[in-house]
């Protein structure tokens, strides 16, 4: 995994976000009566807080998360949309490209909370379909934004904008220019969203979408690929509240573990994800990755109170907590180390590799095979042969290179996550105390003969054979030098 960057500021991340905003007011204060006049609780008001929600919500997490969020919608001409674009302005989210409507009001909600309890919401909204002029100015400022941008976002809250053809001129315009397409969908009519590259549904929109029960995770695969092959994507995240979220393609699927500490209020966290997930992606990151990152995110978001942005800074902190960034990486560990770094990365979701061998002088056919290793798990721990393993192994006269040269060299490779030096003539030993998910070895083996492969698959996980590249070894590279051979 690269996750550092989803953090890397020199990497150009902008992100045009098209969809329902609003403004979510939240009304704060205590109940301790209830009415004469009827049996509903009387609420002393103590104060308000406003923030920009729906598709403005997407936009403002993209823009504290480290992007440059540009947002293209539409609001009334009234005191709500003055109160957005100054919201806006203060997340540092570009709302220039936002379209005044003078038929209709801007959508606000507003919540009444007793405590952490909210008693009531009031919407004020209006859902019709866009007028003609309206959809023509927001397809206008659409092109306009799109120019140079690194990833987009539709951001369907029923409200209107995409009841009409918009969203198919948006995708076909935004697929010419290569630009992968996000979608945050609504309702059963996913017909819309023909051509773009992910939606991100929950598990009860993607209930609606396939019109059945969707529960286990063949279930999500299956109504996944269902969508993927109906409508023409590459992949679905679905969002699985305690039991964290799925990326699913037409070859491979991956479950995420819920990162969530404490769940106090979801609303908003598909934002969030949506947020995340267009952000690490417009910055290079590989799929899995920028789930994983927009997974932890909204464990973030579930722990805050209303319609919450999170900082790229709470993120790192959190992934930092983890150990999944660590200072340890890529490092000589004692196994006590290595057992605890490979608790922590399991234990975050991640999956653990493991390879051993002498490494005596690093060559072609050695960099192949931890590549393989290496994209076949999230991290790699090298079992690495003592000086003297390696001895009793390959003669007196190896190895070459002492066992902390080999080490610094290895350490060096970006496939390399850890390593840990063994004093026996087998990794039996430190297998079976590190316990990793999957075990790799070389092709000219038998599964039944890998060592430790026979403890591995008992505990669950997997043994991987790995093709050698042919005539690269370290015995004839040192028959070589004896020979004075070029």
């Amino acid at each position: 995994m690269e996750l550092n960057k989803f953090f890397d500021t020199s990497t150009p991340a902008k992100i045009v976000v098209l969809g329902d905003v609003m403004l979510d007011r939240y009304v704060f204060g205590g109940v301790s009566r209830i009415s004469p006049e009827a049996p509903v609780p009387i609420l002393n008001h103590s104060s308000i807080r406003q923030v920009i929600g729906g598709s403005g919500n997407v936009a403002a997490n993209i823009a504290e998360m480290g992007g440059e969020a540009i947002l293209v919608s539409l609001t009334g001409d009234d005191t709500s949309r003055k109160t957005i674009l100054s919201l806006c302005q203060e997340y540092k989210v570009d709302a220039k490209k936002i379209v005044k409507s003078k038929s209709r009001q801007t959508t606000v909600k507003t919540r009444f909370l007793s405590g952490t309890q909210q008693i009531l919401r009031l919407d004020d909204e209006k859902t019709e379909v866009l007028s003609e002029g309206e959809r023509n100015d927001i397809l206008d400022n659409l092109k306009a934004a799109i120019k140079g941008a690194n990833c987009l976002i539709l951001s369907d809250y029923d409200k209107g904008i995409f009841k009409s053809d918009l969203a198919s001129s948006v995708i076909e315009i935004a697929n010419e220019q290569g630009i992968p397409i996000l979608v945050d969908p609504k309702g059963q009519n996913y017909s819309k969203y023909v051509g773009a590259t992910s939606l991100t549904p929950n598990l009860k929109e993607l209930r609606e979408a396939v019109q059945r029960h969707v529960e286990t995770d063949d279930d999500v695969v299956k109504a996944a690929r269902e969508l993927i092959y109906k409508f023409d994507l590459d992949f679905v995240l679905a969002t699985r509240s305690e039991n964290g979220m799925s990326i699913i393609s037409a070859e491979d699927e991956k479950h995420i573990p819920t990162y969530a500490k404490e769940v106090f209020d979801v609303s908003g966290a598909g934002d969030t994800v949506i947020a995340a997930l267009a952000l690490g992606l417009a910055r290079g990151m590989e799929r899995d990755d920028a789930a994983y990152i927009a997974n932890v995110a909204a464990g973030l978001a579930v722990s805050k109170q209303g319609t919450a942005r999170i900082t790229a800074k709470e993120i790192q902190s959190e992934l930092q907590k983890r150990k999944v960034i660590t200072r340890t990486d890529k490092t000589v560990l004692t196994w006590k180390e290595a057992k605890e770094q490979c608790q922590e990365w399991q234990e975050a979701g991640l999956t653990v590799g493991m390879t051993n061998g002498c490494f005596d002088i690093l060559h072609l056919g050695h960099v192949s095979s931890l590549n393989k290793a290496r994209q076949d798990c999230d991290k790699l721990i090298l079992a690495l042969n003592s000086d003297a393993s390696v001895s009793r192994l390959k003669g007196k006269s190896r190895p070459i290179n002492n066992a902390l040269d080999r080490a610094g060299v290895l350490a060096g490779l970006r496939a390399v996550n850890a390593i840990v030096v063994f004093e026996e003539d087998t990794p039996l030993k430190i297998i079976k105390h590190l316990m990793p998910d999957r075990l790799f070895k070389g092709a000219d083996y038998a599964i039944e003969d890998v060592v430790g492969g026979k403890e591995v698959m008992e505990n669950g996980g997997e043994v991987i054979l790995i093709d050698f590249v042919e005539g690269h070894s370290t015995t004839s590279l040192v028959e070589k030098m004896a020979t004075g051979e070029s």
